[in-house]
């Protein structure tokens, strides 16, 4: 489909009408502009001359929007302000890969369903179930955010689908055994670091932002969270919590802290050698990976031992508000909007999970 940015549009009889035809936001436009005995062909050369002049204005007047422009001055500035800085990079990365780089100059309101959903398809045959998941809502915030401005008709994007044939990973969980295996193998930072996401239920970002004063007798008081080297607030409102901690993890926690460098309230409870705190991806890579993959469990990494948790507690019978409150997970509005679960019977729940993990 193309057009020409400085257009004159175009006149022809119809049914005793004269009908004025042009291009506007990327699609064909019509109009009836009077009847035949009424006006003559340069008469309505003129009225069609006066409709194509306004396009034309609108679009030296940077009214008419690309994709790839709209997403850069409008969508990307507005919701960045709501986004996490993590949430941001993942997001403008996914949208400036998947959607920008291929729709470079097209104008929004040119964009049909049919081609969006063939997109989406297109990305299935390459990327996991969730990234085209992330895609379809991305077109759909998008073209949301357009409509609301007034610079398309309609959401091209509102009734799009994720292709069922998109790739889903496999969600694996330890067994028992396996996380016995799992523990016996690593040394003691690596161990604790480890019990820290498989009893206690942490996010790897919650348990390396750690701090010696934010450790209780009965729970870790979770309040921040280090991604890619930034201290940033924790990832969602239930995130903020108490995690409950076992017993046999506090009892290795004063293990560790007895070869901790700095035990001040401030200080991390895992620091790197900089006194920074310690990255997760080189503590899996260097530290834990190796010892793991010797045992065959070198597929278990931070989110498997963070399922674990969740799958285990599950298996033992714990309630599922418990477990959703320990993880910092929600359930639903209701429960976990209005209804809280106290850390002291979460603080049972672990060390019920402690304790089966000792008796095999």
């Amino acid at each position: 489909m193309r057009k020409s940015r400085y257009q004159k549009g175009s006149v022809k009889k119809q049914r005793g009408r004269w009908v004025a035809a042009w291009w506007e936001g990327g699609s064909r436009r019509s109009r009836v502009i009077g009847l035949l005995k009424d006006m003559t062909k340069s008469e309505a050369r003129t009225v069609v001359h006066r409709i194509v002049t306004e396009v034309n204005a609108k679009r030296e007047q940077g009214q008419v929007w690309t994709f790839d422009a709209f997403v850069a001055a409008v969508y990307f500035p507005y919701y960045s302000r709501k986004w996490k800085a993590s949430t941001r990079m993942n997001n403008v990365n996914r949208v400036s890969v998947h959607l920008v780089r291929g729709f470079e100059g097209r104008e929004l309101s040119s964009f049909r369903r049919d081609e969006l959903q063939d997109l989406l398809d297109r990305k299935a045959e390459s990327l996991l179930f969730s990234v085209v998941d992330h895609l379809r809502w991305d077109l759909k915030q998008i073209f949301d955010m357009a409509l609301a401005e007034g610079y398309v008709e309609r959401n091209p994007a509102l009734l799009l689908f994720t292709p069922k044939d998109a790739v889903k990973p496999e969600r694996r969980v330890m067994t028992m055994k396996e996380v016995q295996t799992f523990f016996s193998v690593l040394a003691l930072r690596e161990r604790l670091i480890a019990k820290l996401a498989v009893i206690a239920g942490m996010r790897p970002g919650e348990i390396f932002a750690l701090t010696w004063g934010r450790l209780t007798t009965t729970f870790a008081d979770i309040r921040q969270r280090v991604y890619r080297g930034s201290v940033d607030t924790p990832k969602t409102d239930q995130s903020v919590r108490k995690a409950a901690l076992s017993d046999g993890l506090l009892r290795e926690i004063e293990m560790w802290k007895a070869f901790a460098p700095v035990v001040r309230d401030d200080a991390w409870v895992f620091p790197s050698e900089r006194m920074t705190p310690l990255s997760k991806d080189n503590c899996w890579r260097r530290s834990m990976y190796p010892a793991l993959s010797k045992a065959g469990l070198g597929w278990a990494n931070f989110l498997v031992m963070r399922r674990t948790h969740a799958s285990l507690m599950n298996a033992l019978g714990v309630e599922g508000k418990l477990v959703a409150d320990q993880l910092g997970h929600s359930l639903d509005v209701n429960q976990n909007v209005y209804t809280q679960s106290p850390v002291e019977s979460r603080l049972e729940a672990v060390n019920r999970l402690e304790k089966s993990l000792l008796v095999m």
